[in-house]
This record gives C-alpha cells, structure tokens and sequence, in this order.
C-alpha cells in the first residue's frame, strides 16, 4: 500500500467522545481524538494509543505515506474476534502528532459512536456541517462570565437556551 499524495495532511485535536467496537467488544474509547486529512473530503480519526482497549498485535505488514511516513499494519483482538491488519501506527512519522495515535480501519470496526449517536461512514467533517449529537457527558456553556446552560443530558433544551443566549436581544424570544 502506498500513498503519492503532497504533504497536506491536516492534523487537529478532536473535544469528542469517539468510541469504536469490534463485534460488540470495546476497542477504544476517547475524549481526545485527532481528526487527520488523509483525504480532502473528508477526515478520519487517529485515538491515542493510551485509549486503546484492544491488543495490537503486529502483522509483520507495512504501510509507506508520502505525508505519514512509515506505518506498522497490526491486528486489531478484542475479545474474541480478530481484525487482521485493521490497525495502523506511525511511531516514526515525520509528523510528531501521528506518532503516539494510532489509525483503526473504518469499515473492519463494527460500531464507531461520536459521543452517544452511531456514525456510519466517516467521522464528519466540522467545517462543513454541524450536528447536535445527545451525550451522557456533563455540559456546561458560560458566555462572558455567565452560565447560560449547564446539563448532564444534552438535550434541546439546553441547546435552544444556549443558542438564545447567543443571539442579539433583538432577536430573541421572551421567556
């Protein structure tokens, strides 16, 4: 597997809970991901080695990117299903952000979750849509000082008050 592609990877941290399964065993699960540009459509997340939960076990395979470097193909053991060759590492990239992340095939997980909702297809790209996912996780949104929203379950409500907070008095609705 080889890769011509310029050097225009992009590399940005992620506040998202990602989790990925593999046939119902957990893989991985973060707050910290990476969204990298392999691609200019869109990204694919890179979790911290740190919050893997599988074994990687080295397949003796490797991947070589113009813009990544070297790459280490492993097996991805969760439980008791395998996923050969579903993982990849860069611990020499000449691009320092790659080296401690590791990359899971899309397609070889069997569930990947964006906070509390499936995603299906590819992470999304935050600058070309935005989406309200539900979460289990605290929120807290403060506007100059001032709490305007605070929720152990994201929900409508909150959005629609921390939106309202945002908005010209002009323009918003009376309580």
């Amino acid at each position: 597997m080889a890769d011509s592609s310029q050097d225009t990877l992009r590399i940005e941290p992620s506040r998202k809970r990602v989790r990925t399964y593999l046939d119902g065993e957990l893989v991985a699960d973060t707050t910290r991901p990476f969204l990298v540009w392999e691609i200019p459509y869109y990204p694919t997340y890179y979790l911290p080695a740190a919050d893997v939960r599988a074994e990687l076990i080295p397949s003796g395979m490797t991947d070589h990117s113009a813009s990544r470097g070297d790459g280490e193909v492993l097996d991805v053991k969760a439980g008791g299903a395998t996923a050969p060759g579903a993982a990849l590492r860069y611990p020499d990239s000449p691009r320092e952000q790659l080296r401690d992340l590791v990359r899971f095939d899309w397609n070889a997980m069997s569930e990947w979750l964006e906070e509390d909702e499936p995603v299906y297809y590819h992470p999304r790209d935050p600058y070309h849509r935005v989406d309200i996912l539900s979460s289990s996780r605290h929120v807290r949104i403060e506007i100059d000082g001032v709490t305007v929203a605070d929720s152990r379950a994201a929900e409508d409500p909150v959005r629609d008050r921390a939106s309202a907070a945002l908005l010209p008095a002009a323009h918003r609705r009376p309580a």
